[in-house]
C-alpha cells in the first residue's frame, strides 16, 4: 500500500533517488521525502528533470505520477506496463466480462453518483435535492433512460447558476477539470495495481480514450470535487492559483466512510475500485463497497 503524502513540484527542479528518498533539488535548496510516504506526485512545471532510477522506484512503489502541461493543467500519467504479477489472467477476465453484469454495475455507479450529487445539493435547494433522489431511484441498467443527463442539468444549474454550462471556458470549469484529472489518475493507478487495464471500460468505450475504465469508476467521486469547487472563492485571474489547486489536490485527503471504516478519499478509491472489479469478476453487484461523505 502506498503512502499518504501528495507532493507537488511547481517550479524548476531536478528530481533524483537517494537511499530510497525522493530528493528535490531547487535553486533555493533541497527537499527530501521518503518514497514510502508518497501517494501522489504531481509535476506541475515543464522545467523538471528526473533520473531513471527515481522513475523506476516510483513506478515499483505504485506511486501515482501526474504530469502537467505548459498551462499547469494535468495532461498525462505515468503507468506501469504491468501493475500486478497476475495481470495476464486479470486482463483475460476483464475481456470476458458479460454485458449483463456490466449493465448492473454501471447502473449502480450512476445511481451512486446521482445520490451523491443530491446530497451535495441539500444545503442549496431541497426541491433540487428531492428531484435528484427521484432520478437516482429511476436509474435502469446501462442508464438507458439517461437519468444521469437529466440529473446533471438540475445539479450544475443549482450548484453554479443557470448560466453555467460544462463546455464554457471559465475558471469553474478549469477547476472542475483539474480536480477530475486528479481523481482519474488515482482511480487509474488502482486499476493498474489490480492487474487490469484502463482502456477496456464498462460503459465508456471511446477508442481515443486510454482511460475508459477509470472514467467509469471515478464517476461517483466527482461530487467531492464539485462540492470543493462550489466553495472556492476564486481570484479574478483566469488561471488557477497555487492555493486553488492545493484545495483540489487535497480532495484526496478528505475524510469519508467506506466498508465500516473512516478513512481518506485516496484509500476509499482503492477499496472501491477493487470491490467493483471483484463484483465484475464474481458477477455480483452487491459486492461493491460505496463510500459515504458528509457534504
Amino acid at each position: 500500500m502506498s503512502g499518504w503524502r501528495i507532493v507537488v513540484v511547481s517550479s524548476r527542479a531536478k528530481l533524483e533517488l537517494k537511499l530510497n528518498y525522493l530528493v528535490i533539488r531547487k535553486p533555493d535548496g533541497i527537499n527530501r521525502v521518503h518514497i514510502e510516504e508518497i501517494n501522489t506526485l504531481i509535476i506541475e512545471s515543464t522545467a523538471v528533470s528526473f533520473t531513471s532510477s527515481l522513475m523506476e522506484a516510483l513506478v515499483r512503489t505504485k506511486i501515482c505520477i501526474i504530469f502537467c502541461d505548459s498551462k499547469h493543467l494535468p495532461f498525462s500519467q505515468l503507468m506501469p506496463l504491468s501493475g500486478s504479477h497476475n495481470a495476464s489472467s486479470k486482463i483475460s477476465i476483464q475481456i470476458a466480462w458479460q454485458d449483463e453484469i456490466k449493465a448492473h454495475v454501471w447502473a449502480n455507479i450512476v445511481k451512486e453518483k446521482i445520490t451523491k450529487q443530491a446530497e451535495c445539493l441539500l444545503q442549496y435547494s431541497e426541491p433540487a435535492y428531492r428531484s435528484l433522489l427521484s432520478y437516482a431511484e429511476e436509474v435502469a441498467d446501462y442508464d438507458l433512460t439517461n437519468r444521469e443527463g437529466h440529473a446533471a442539468k438540475v445539479y450544475f444549474n443549482t450548484l453554479f447558476g443557470h448560466d453555467f454550462y460544462r463546455t464554457a471556458e471559465c475558471k469553474i470549469n478549469s477547476a472542475l477539470d483539474y480536480g477530475y484529472s486528479i481523481l482519474l489518475a488515482a482511480v487509474a493507478r488502482e486499476i493498474a495495481a489490480a492487474g487490469y487495464i484502463t482502456q477496456i471500460g464498462i460503459f465508456h468505450h471511446n477508442v481515443f480514450n486510454g482511460y475508459n475504465l477509470a472514467s467509469d469508476l471515478m464517476e461517483s467521486f466527482r461530487p467531492l470535487v464539485d462540492f470543493k469547487v462550489a466553495h472556492i472563492e476564486f481570484e479574478n485571474d483566469l488561471n488557477l492559483t497555487r492555493e486553488e489547486k492545493n484545495i483540489l489536490v487535497n480532495v484526496l485527503n478528505e475524510t469519508v466512510y467506506i466498508d465500516g471504516h473512516k478513512t481518506e478519499v485516496v484509500n476509499a478509491v482503492r477499496i472501491y475500485v477493487h470491490s467493483v472489479l471483484y463484483a465484475l469478476e464474481k458477477e455480483d453487484v452487491s459486492l461493491i463497497k460505496n463510500y459515504m461523505y458528509e457534504f
